[in-house]
């Protein structure tokens, strides 16, 4: 079972949200975990935007890097900065997409900014499913 990383700077949401969209749609297939340079904890408009495509991430759990060990198979960075890739990694891929938790405005422009993200991380994870086979 081929093993992949989704790895963003506090593993709050761009990966969170990678992960569970990778598992929703492949977790017979591979083995998946996400990760952050520090581990925080998974951010609430986060959770609910993947509430509204159907997709539960509120039982993830934020980590490091460093606790997600090496040897992945793939590792795809989603942050929009450079994030540390564990050694020993297979095919690496970077996804730039800014930090959602950053965007200002009420709580309906940062849920919009959420939204965004979010889907275009399901076009590359639905891209990344095909390819990896």
């Amino acid at each position: 079972m081929k093993r992949v990383l989704f790895l963003c700077s506090h593993n709050a949401a761009r990966s969170q949200m990678a992960e569970g969209f990778l598992r929703k749609l492949a977790v017979d297939r591979f083995s998946i975990e996400s990760a952050g340079t520090k581990a925080t904890k998974i951010h609430p408009l986060a959770v609910r935007a993947m509430a509204e495509v159907g997709i539960d991430i509120s039982g993830q759990r934020s980590k490091s890097v460093d606790d997600v060990g090496e040897g992945w198979d793939v590792v795809v960075t989603v942050c929009d900065a450079n994030c540390p890739i564990p050694p020993r990694s297979g095919l690496k891929l970077r996804w730039s997409f800014p930090d959602p938790a950053l965007a200002g405005g009420d709580e309906e422009q940062r849920l919009a900014a959420f939204r965004a993200v979010r889907d275009g991380i399901e076009k590359r994870v639905r891209a990344l499913a095909s390819r990896l086979g």
